[in-house]
């Protein structure tokens, strides 16, 4: 009896370590799961719509204000926001796992979290390719490889089809605005930059620090962007993009190159960014059009 249940312990063993599961998340760290999550939390609405891309929102108990898409993560408990996380909402949920943002949510919520004993993967998205990344992330830990899969080719598909189109397109000068009190815009390493250079564009910002940057109409006058591309609340066009108007010494003004993507198309790191990157492309594809007939 002995000699069969250490054969059958033998036989099992290759089954059970091919269970497991391990990745390493963006800070580094190893993430070990003995079998896939089964109850999720995300503390960004972005890695909300990624676990529902990658076919496990039903494994979804908790998730961070904000998380409106798809229509069913507007049922999901909440457990505060990106930057203010309660920590005695998201204990109570029991979750096998959390899903963190580390530009969003910070090194000191992850601290936190791990201190409470909970299991964390931590995602920071810094380029195109990083989206479908994490859809195989996200579908591997939550026991959905072959849809996440699926997922992320077509994703892969309709960037390449992206960047064999605009790429290569002569640079134009973008600036592009987060919000207008305070003025804020991203620098380089923002994954909205790789969606500028995807375009065919270059951010007139890109060398600045922080990722984030508080700045000033000033100097966006010394930018002087050929092409000025604000984001903000909603699908609706903020008022405060026109009011760049005034500053006609500004090429983007003078020659009325201001352009309206809606924020959730282009500043969540989901599988619908490609959508603004359509958006963005056609926009700058016109506008290196309009600079070229000025040209001749």
């Amino acid at each position: 009896m002995h000699i069969c249940l250490t054969g059958l312990l033998l036989a099992l063993l290759p089954a059970l370590a091919a269970a497991e599961i391990r990745l390493q998340d963006a800070q580094g760290n190893e993430v070990v799961l003995a079998q896939p999550a089964q109850r999720i939390v995300s503390l960004a609405p972005h890695l909300t719509e990624v676990v529902y891309a990658a076919a496990a929102g039903a494994q979804l108990v908790g998730t961070a204000s904000y998380s409106d898409y798809p229509e069913a993560a507007l049922t999901i408990p909440r457990v505060g926001s990106s930057d203010n996380v309660s920590y005695e909402s998201l204990v109570a949920l029991k979750p096998d796992l959390v899903l963190v943002w580390l530009s969003g949510n910070g090194v000191e919520t992850a601290n936190r979290l791990r201190e409470l004993g909970l299991t964390l993967f931590v995602s920071e998205p810094r380029t195109l390719e990083d989206v479908a990344t994490s859809l195989r992330q996200i579908g591997r830990l939550s026991g959905h490889d072959q849809e996440a899969e699926q997922a992320a080719a077509r994703f892969m598909g309709q960037l390449r089809y992206l960047r064999e189109t605009y790429s290569t397109q002569s640079a134009i000068d973008v600036y592009y605005q987060i919000w207008n009190e305070p003025l804020l815009t991203l620098n380089g390493e923002h994954l909205i930059s790789d969606v500028v250079r995807l375009c065919g564009g270059r951010n007139v910002f890109a060398d600045a620090m922080p990722m984030v940057l508080r700045i000033n109409v000033e100097s966006v006058i010394r930018a002087d962007p050929q092409v000025i591309v604000a984001s903000g609340m909603d699908e609706a066009r903020p008022e405060w993009l026109d009011d760049w108007r005034r500053w006609t010494t500004i090429t983007a003004v003078r020659e009325q190159q201001l352009y309206f993507i809606p924020p959730d198309l282009l500043q969540r790191h989901t599988p619908r960014i490609i959508q603004g990157a359509q958006l963005l492309c056609e926009y700058l594809a016109q506008a290196r059009t309009h600079y070229r007939d000025l040209d001749q």
